[in-house]
């Protein structure tokens, strides 16, 4: 992740970046552009937070925290509009009968995960957000950048969106990270893992049915559904790493205990959606040609892909001369941010977002990377 921090100056003054109001943020691009050198902007310091309150370090932890909650959300709300239980704790849809029933083959609490992964998302992102403010802090909110088309299909609340499930590459490579046992991204930065499931990280690929045409034919719709359980691990992996990698850099003991309470229950997630991940059936999409293989057979199976083996496999840590050990990874902290915002970008989350929102995306994750314990700014 070192590269991510070439060319990125110091946080901006976010008080001056809203006076100046968010559309004028600049020409950011999707893609490469998002982490190439920073404006101008970025050179100016910032030393708006309250005395005694928060540093600006652990505010801008927070504050990419929340922004990585508030998008976590928005994606989550859609899946459970389609395919969770609809009530008044997660409202928002009334369910597809047909993308749902897929899910339910897998599992008969499908629906339920997917409320309660929503419904925890809701919970991060406000508590987050409430916290920052109880200490005199700049909350985040998105909401200007809710501009995005959703699914029309049956179910869904047609509103507009933060981010994409329409459009998705998926990296898998995730799915062997934690079965190798010799390797580990931290120490290995440069070895490439194997994908779980090749077809997804070449081209791109929607995750719900985007109207009823969706719906059918029948391998069609299950190709979308499996592309869905993909993305959730995918998703949730990310968080897994991401909160103890941002709590090295916290200064204050209590926002090290946010970062590593909230960060628990995003490897909980990961572990129920891995685990169900293995459980897609080996299909052909007639559409597209997207296949999902069969990870217990040849040239797949044994230790690196048998779906059987959902516990992390013990890899080395800080130095090869310690023994192995079962862990997350990655944990390295440099650069995580930027990273994260990377590996959001690339999947393609954010396709048809404005550059204002890469660039104040770009500010939220540099000011978080530039973070460092110990020092009270």
């Amino acid at each position: 992740m070192k590269e991510l921090l070439n060319g990125v100056r110091q946080p901006v003054n976010r008080r001056s970046f809203m006076k100046k109001g968010l559309a004028t943020a600049g020409t950011a691009t999707v893609g490469a552009a998002l982490l190439t050198n920073g404006s101008e902007l970025l050179a100016e310091q910032n030393s708006e937070e309250h005395p005694g309150h928060l540093t600006r370090g652990d505010a801008a932890l927070l504050r990419f925290a929340a922004a990585a909650e508030i998008l976590e959300t928005d994606f989550w709300v859609q899946y459970n509009e389609l395919a969770g239980v609809q009530d008044n704790e997660v409202p928002g849809g009334s369910g597809n009968p047909e993308y749902q029933e897929k899910f339910e083959a897998i599992d008969d609490d499908f629906p339920q995960y997917i409320h309660d992964n929503t419904d925890d998302e809701f919970t991060h992102q406000n508590f987050l957000n409430a916290y920052l403010v109880s200490k005199g802090a700049h909350p985040v909110d998105l909401e200007q950048f809710r501009t995005l088309p959703g699914s029309t299909a049956t179910g869904s609340s047609g509103k507009l969106r933060l981010t994409n499930l329409m459009e998705l590459t998926l990296d898998t490579s995730w799915y062997t990270r934690y079965r190798i046992d010799n390797k580990n991204p931290d120490l290995d930065p440069d070895f490439v893992f194997p994908q779980a499931q090749p077809g997804l990280a070449k081209g791109k690929f929607t995750a719900i049915p985007r109207t009823d045409d969706d719906l059918t034919p029948d391998d069609h719709l299950q190709a979308i559904v499996n592309t869905a359980m993909w993305h959730m691990p995918t998703i949730e992996q990310g968080g897994n790493s991401l909160y103890p990698s941002m709590a090295q850099r916290a200064s204050s003991v209590e926002v090290l205990r946010i970062l590593i309470s909230i960060g628990p229950t995003e490897t909980m997630h990961f572990q129920t959606w891995s685990d169900l991940a293995g459980d897609t059936p080996a299909i052909t999409d007639p559409t597209n040609g997207l296949t999902f293989v069969d990870l217990n057979s040849p040239p797949f199976g044994g230790d690196t892909f048998t779906t059987s083996l959902i516990m992390p496999e013990p890899c080395p840590f800080l130095s090869r001369k310690l023994p192995v050990v079962s862990i997350i990874r990655p944990t390295e902290t440099e650069g995580v941010a930027l990273g994260a915002l990377k590996f959001l970008t690339d999947m393609g989350l954010f396709i048809g977002q404005s550059p204002a929102f890469f660039e104040l995306m770009k500010r939220l994750a540099t000011d978080a990377d530039h973070a460092r314990r110990g020092v009270e700014h």
